[in-house]
């Protein structure tokens, strides 16, 4: 299993939603979990529709052409949902349905802080679970798509906490359950995502270190998201580069002042990949800026072959 995070912004859903594409391509039944409920995963594999709790196809079997088995399935996981399926399993389904509508899970995650990362991720270690047994109808890989960077440290370190907690009873059996799967880096590990900008930069160290040591996590390499293409640019008098292009004067002007600010933005995110090397020792994967406004299917493609060309 995989948990994608990220600062909002840098692009983490977007691959989450390449990495499902890459096992897909490899063959694997991969299954997209989303925590937040407000995912725009099914755009990013030109669907329209709304993800739910139960889990639905946003890429078929056979789709890219070669026939093979690798899909992508996806479904939004609540602390809600998790609660109901919880006490449904449990005989208990006239009461988890009062229970969630009259809004009493807010009043337990008041009293008892990290309940609802718990139920979620309770759900996940199931899933996981169920695909480590080879269930029929369970996925190959599991990519988590996590909350942005400040709730991921607290979301993934929240069984930490109960565990810490609670003495006894299914919270600390479930925290411990959870624990077990998070520190084992056969069974889970995180792939932080980040953009070559101090700020993404800054806050991608942070996390790293605050997931290692308080959630107890093994780290993938980094995701460094919209690198530009590097340019050999033109550096030279105007008037020289208006004789060499055959243009006047102004235009060349224009096509230098052009070129100073791409070499600016090359210049800052190379400094910036610098800079994340010496600081945090992870190998850094790295994904193309895509000049585009809208994302879809065939940007997933684009994206999951530069993650599978930086994983070789």
């Amino acid at each position: 299993m995989t948990i994608v995070a990220g600062k909002g912004g840098v692009g983490k859903t977007t691959v989450a939603a390449a990495l499902a594409v890459l096992g897909a391509s490899a063959g694997l039944r991969v299954l997209i979990v989303e925590v937040e409920g407000k995912s725009g995963l099914p755009e990013l594999f030109d669907r329209d529709e709304t993800l739910t709790y139960s889990t639905g196809t946003l890429l078929e079997a056979g789709s890219d052409g070669s026939g093979g088995p690798g899909s992508v399935d996806a479904r939004t996981l609540t602390p809600d949902d998790a609660l109901v399926e919880y006490l449904e399993d449990r005989g208990m389904k006239r009461i988890s349905r009062r229970l969630a509508s009259t809004g009493t899970l807010d009043v337990i995650a008041t009293a008892v802080p990290g309940i609802k990362d718990i139920l979620v991720l309770g759900k996940v270690k199931q899933i996981e679970q169920q695909m480590g047994a080879g269930l029929e109808g369970a996925p190959d890989w599991v990519v988590v798509d996590a909350p942005a960077a400040g709730h991921a440290v607290s979301f993934l370190s929240s069984a930490y906490g109960l565990l810490e907690a609670a003495a006894a009873g299914p919270i600390r059996a479930q925290a411990a359950d959870v624990v077990g799967m998070l520190s084992d880096p056969q069974r889970c590990q995180v792939m932080l995502v980040t953009l070559p900008e101090e700020t993404p930069v800054n806050e991608a160290v942070e996390t790293a270190f605050h997931l290692e040591d308080r959630a107890g996590v093994k780290l993938a390499p980094i995701v460094v998201n919209g690198l530009w293409p590097h340019l050999d640019l033109p550096d030279q008098p105007a008037d020289a580069l208006a004789a060499s292009l055959a243009v006047d004067p102004g235009t060349a002007r224009r096509i230098l002042r052009a070129a100073a600010f791409r070499r600016s933005r090359q210049d800052q995110q190379e400094q910036q990949c610098r800079r994340l090397a010496a600081e945090l020792p992870l190998d850094q994967i790295p994904l193309p800026y895509l000049f585009t406004t809208d994302l879809g299917l065939a940007e997933t493609r684009r994206l999951a072959e530069a993650l599978g060309e930086g994983m070789r």
